[in-house]
This record gives C-alpha cells, structure tokens and sequence, in this order.
C-alpha cells in the first residue's frame, strides 16, 4: 500500500486551502484558496478530473480552519487515476443522441458530486456513476445531482 506524501500546512491566517502534490517536481502547490469551503471544494473537483482524464496521479490534501487554528481535513490516500468507464451499449443503441445522452448524464452526476466536495472517487464510485448513468433517465439524474449540490452547499 502507497503511503500519502505529508501536506505542508499552508501559511498565514486560515482559511480553506487546497493543496496538490506535484510527484514529477515532488512538492506540493496551492490549487485554490478562499474563505470558504464551496469554491475551493468546487475549484478541487474540476482540477482533479481534469488531471485523472490527462492520466496523471492526483494526490490532494484540503486545508482549513478548525477553532481558528489550521486543520487537514479529507485527505484521502492517492490512488491512481481512475480508467475512463466502458459505456455499455446494446445493438440496437448505438446512435450518436444516445451516446450523447448519456456522456451529458455522466457529466451532469460528476457535476453534482464535485458540488457535494466528493472530488476524489475511487473506480468504485466511478462503476456507481455509471451505473446511474445507464438506468435514470435525464429528470432522475438532474435530480440527484440537485439534492447533491444542496447538500454541498450547507458546509
């Protein structure tokens, strides 16, 4: 099992910090800052899909404050990046609208889930998404990622 490099704690008063490590230079750079939570759990989600569809290993710690002092909160283990799903298609479903349909329902969920801060999914939660993606139709899909977003918001 690979061990998680440490974070630096960031500098200065605290506030919500995302930190990325950089294997290549091995160190570690602020991704986003904020005074609050949502941006920086919204600016983490983006970057991290955006790394793992390049291919590249993404190992992120989230930094912020607790009773005024700094805090590491969620930082999972670095796992590598996720294959991209198979989509899964009959023969008699092979028009170019339904593969559409259901990329923009990938995205739509993956949108929801980055909201709610779950930026970093495991193949697990990548065959979960899929599976959504295969059986709710787009009203059930927006939906979720609806109730996901609103609950990303109460942090």
């Amino acid at each position: 099992m690979e061990s998680r490099p440490d974070s630096p704690r960031p500098q200065g008063a605290p506030r919500w910090v995302a930190m990325v490590h950089r294997p290549a230079e091995g160190s570690w750079r602020t991704a986003a800052e904020s005074p609050h939570r949502s941006p920086v759990l919204y600016a983490l989600g983006e970057m991290t899909q955006t790394l793992r569809a390049r291919g590249d290993e993404v190992t992120v710690a989230l930094w912020g404050p607790q009773d005024g002092e700094w805090h590491l909160f969620d930082a999972p283990l670095k796992q590598a990046p996720a294959p991209p799903p198979a989509p899964e298609t009959s023969p008699g479903d092979t028009s170019t609208l339904a593969e559409r349909m259901t990329g923009r329902r990938h995205q739509v969920l993956m949108a929801g889930l980055g909201k709610a801060g779950l930026y970093d999914l495991s193949p697990e939660d990548d065959t979960t998404v899929q599976a959504l993606v295969e059986r709710l139709d787009e009203a059930a899909v927006r939906r979720v990622a609806h109730w996901l977003a609103t609950a990303g918001g109460r942090r």
